[in-house]
């Protein structure tokens, strides 16, 4: 069975692909990819869209990281403390 720290951890990789891929417009199998990952991403990635865009630069997939890196973190090190 998967623990939460290690689906925290998978679900951030997910995110830093869906986001990478999105540099890439243009190349069709990447739309499928795109396709796959999105219904999974975007519902945690528009809790953070109440950020104004800075230019052509969407800050909202940044703090959408960290926050994720600080559950983890928090997570760790809650662990020991509730278990006992």
């Amino acid at each position: 069975m998967i623990s939460f720290a290690k689906f925290l951890e998978y679900y951030s990789y997910i995110l830093i692909v869906r986001l990478l891929l999105t540099w890439f417009p243009n190349i069709d199998w990447m739309q499928q990819i795109i396709g796959f990952l999105s219904p999974i991403t975007d519902p945690y990635l528009n809790l953070f869209r109440f950020i104004p865009p800075v230019g052509m630069l969407d800050l909202s997939p940044i703090l959408a990281i960290f926050a994720l890196q600080f559950a983890m973190q928090a997570f760790a090190a809650l662990t020991p403390v509730l278990l006992g």
